[in-house]
């Protein structure tokens, strides 16, 4: 799995540290600057209607009036709006929703290759992408069609009738709205985990011709070989020791345990369990530090990594068969967190400079290594499979090299190669000529314990719901002052910018080539190439510079809109790592903030619309 942003505790996020001027003061910086700007369009719009002077105290007495009105915003009233919200939803037949999910997972068999290499990967994010999508519409036009409905049958006058304040009418609509989609995310969540659950699920026999004694050097028997049955498009072969405990390969990123039984004729009976290693919830640690990867050179000096051409800067490349290394550095390596020795897992790219043999794995070396003395152990040659996840345990008691003497003796982990700060280092080697390993800082981490498949799954749910919240408060809010139709497009217009803007600001800030939105609009009409330079004129020129203001106004939007990307933690689950409790709680508070701001701004704009009504 790709991780492009280190991960960062929820005080490093929340607080100005080294890492940036920390969320909250960002949060508190971008609302004032917003608070200003609407103070100043308020009274704009308002002198036009009523003068400069009298705006001024209109202004004013505006932002008194919502100032009491949210102190004395009463509960009651907000669960009665909220109750009238969850009624509406349910007069307009919401549950359709969950039936055409229903629908969706019943023909999904249809179309989701069976035959995949990782298919859990594959159930995985088909259930969250296909619910992430569906709740999102729900959201959409539940939240941006309410409103305007109300206004325009007016059933609204109804309730403004009745001492109720705006703060309460927005709150109401917000959590009766947010409440009938979650019931619904709840009931998806449930039917998708039994739909992975189930579609994974599979059997195999023990083919018995296939049954072979494992024999040493000797000739004792210590165990034996197998092959299994074909079953949902893939067969396995096994080995069981003597004792008649053992596992199959791995195929289909899982593999079944085997264990050996006699049966009443004397036989041996083999019985191969559920799959395993496909659900999981892993706990990386990540190396950190002021230097987290380094790497050495090919003559075996502090370098940099080595560019194979690859577009694609995400990772760095060290060559095979010389003095080149990449040195990840972990801290807080103790005994109690790893008692049995180091657990290791890592995700290599490869780059050939020949072929050869395709189909054989270059092999590599690991060194554990101290830090503060320069112990380390004797080299641990392994052979991984490219961009799939091997996993390498390195156990408490190794042969470790003494810097001094280059001598060997036996060691311990903690002991000899762990640092007194806890401390350590991990130094990989690509072993053969000609190849290349390609790396990056997240792609070796220290496997620190499993956590549950099921939890993870309602966790990588949580982040639907999220982005179904942030969705609500838009539609609400822009349905206060647009109608339905147009709240709706405004609602889609920030699901969109948040989806794609890493995308727009490529465009604005000019790494992605073709100019801004004028500038390539005109090259789509015309057919000129994004590499072509447009004939110098003045048609052109104020063509680029309207683009420049437009992609000010485009990085502006894209601060401003969330960034929905970044919520959805599917490809967590999906691969197999568990969703980090401070991801969770960043996602958490970036989402209450988004729901604070844009209510309290859906008031205002409700405020003024019952005034001007």
């Amino acid at each position: 799995m790709v991780v492009e942003h280190e991960l960062l505790t929820f005080l490093e996020w929340l607080l100005p540290s080294q890492y940036g001027m920390g969320a909250l003061l960002t949060f508190f910086l971008v609302v004032a600057i917003l608070s200003v700007l609407f103070v100043i369009l308020a009274y704009i719009f308002t002198s036009a209607r009523h003068g400069p002077f009298e705006a001024f105290y209109v202004v004013a007495k505006s932002i008194a009036t919502g100032v009491s009105d949210l102190v004395n915003t009463s509960p009651r009233r907000i669960l009665a709006m909220a109750r009238l919200a969850i009624m509406e939803a349910v007069r307009r037949k919401v549950l359709i929703a969950f039936v055409v999910f229903l629908a969706i997972l019943l023909f999904a068999g249809w179309f989701l290759d069976a035959q995949s290499e990782h298919p859990a990967r594959l159930y995985i994010s088909f259930v969250l992408t296909a619910t992430n999508y569906l709740v999102l519409l729900l959201a959409l036009f539940l939240a941006a069609f309410s409103l305007p409905n109300d206004i325009k049958n007016r059933t609204i006058y109804t309730v403004v009738t009745k001492p109720v304040r705006a703060t309460e009418i927005m709150l109401g609509r917000v959590i009766g709205f947010a409440t009938v989609a979650t019931a619904l995310l709840a009931m998806m969540c449930v039917v998708s985990y039994v739909f992975v659950v189930r579609g994974l699920s599979h059997e195999h026999e023990v083919v018995a011709e296939s049954v072979q004694d494992k024999r040493n050097a000797q000739g004792d028997v210590e165990g034996f070989t197998g092959e299994t049955s074909l079953n949902s498009h893939h067969r396995h072969t096994f080995e069981v020791d003597a004792e008649g405990v053992g596992q199959t390969d791995v195929q289909m990123g899982h593999w079944h345990q085997v264990t050996t039984t006699k049966g009443p004729d004397g036989q041996s009976v083999y019985t191969l369990g559920d799959p395993q290693g496909q659900l999981l919830a892993r706990v990386p640690i990540y190396a950190r530090g002021p230097f987290p990867l380094r790497f050495l050179g090919r003559d075996g000096r502090p370098g940099d990594g080595i560019s194979v051409g690859d577009e694609w800067t995400y990772r760095d490349y060290i060559e095979g068969a010389s003095g080149a290394r990449a040195i990840w550095t972990f801290q807080d390596v103790t005994e109690n967190r790893f008692p049995d020795g180091l657990p290791i897992e890592m995700t290599i790219g490869i780059f050939r400079t020949h072929k050869g043999n395709i189909e054989r794995v270059v092999r590599g070396e690991l060194e554990v290594v101290n830090p503060e003395t320069g112990f380390r152990s004797e080299p641990i040659s392994f052979r991984p499979v490219e961009f799939e996840i091997f996993h390498l345990d390195v156990p408490r008691n190794v042969r470790v090299v003494d810097p001094a003497t280059q001598l060997s003796r036996d060691g311990d982990v903690f002991e000899d190669l762990v640092a007194e700060d806890g401390r350590l280092e991990i130094w990989l080697r690509c072993a053969e000529p000609g190849q290349y390993y390609g790396v990056s800082r997240p792609d070796m981490y220290l496997l620190a314990a499993e956590r549950s498949f099921f939890m993870n799954f309602v966790k990588g749910y949580v982040g639907i719901w999220l982005q179904m919240l942030v969705v609500v408060c838009f539609g609400v809010t822009f349905s206060t002052f647009l109608s339905g139709a147009v709240a709706m497009m405004a609602t889609l217009a920030t699901i969109i910018l948040g989806y794609f803007s890493q995308f727009v600001v490529g465009v604005a800030t000019r790494t992605i080539e073709g100019g801004g939105p004028i500038e390539s609009f005109y090259r789509l009409v015309t057919q000129k190439n994004v590499s072509i330079d447009l004939e110098p004129g003045i048609g052109v020129k104020v063509m680029q510079w309207v683009d420049i203001g437009l992609m000010y106004l485009m990085q502006a939007a894209v601060a401003i809109v969330p960034s929905y990307g970044r919520f959805g933690t599917a490809r967590y689950v999906a691969y197999g790592f568990n969703i980090d409790p401070n991801l969770l709680t960043q996602h958490a508070a970036t989402c209450l903030a988004y729901v604070v701001a844009v209510t309290v701004a859906g008031y205002f704009f409700l405020k003024s619309r019952e005034i001007a009504g």
